[in-house]
């Protein structure tokens, strides 16, 4: 993990959630808010059409990219929101058990949020994310 974030955990909130409560960043850090990351491929089609893994991952795919072109990486994320179309549980973990491993040892806090529609044709899973550097 980067010196630029520090996660925060509390002895004193559940000891459930996969991620940490809350996160700091240095007052010198720029910080980088990016547009939701979409399963889109590069033509603009729907990646993963029906399947809630394969657009969680193909989301990820373009937030590495969106992230890299802004001069950061996944271990300078300092939060997500998840928003996944549907009001099923289990499509929400479905997705966010693809997210939780890409972030791997790097727990950010985390919100998961079922919707009822998303913006593009058959799209089902969107990521937004802030990251924090230090240049």
């Amino acid at each position: 993990m980067p010196a630029s974030i520090t996660l925060i955990r509390s002895g004193a909130l559940a000891d459930v959630a996969q991620y940490a409560y809350a996160a700091t960043a240095p007052s010198n850090a720029r910080l980088i808010f990016l547009a939701g990351a979409c399963p889109l491929n590069e033509d603009g089609s729907t990646a993963g059409v029906g399947d809630y893994a394969a657009q969680a991952e193909k989301a990820i795919q373009n937030m590495h990219l969106a992230l890299e072109a802004a001069g950061a990486g996944v271990d300078d994320v300092i939060s997500t929101r998840v928003l996944v179309a549907s009001g099923h549980q289990t499509d929400l973990i479905t997705a966010w058990d693809v997210v939780r491993a890409a972030f791997g040892g790097h727990d950010v806090p985390s919100t998961l949020m079922g919707v009822t529609v998303l913006g593009y044709p058959d799209q089902l899973v969107e990521i937004e994310a802030i990251a924090a550097v230090v240049d």
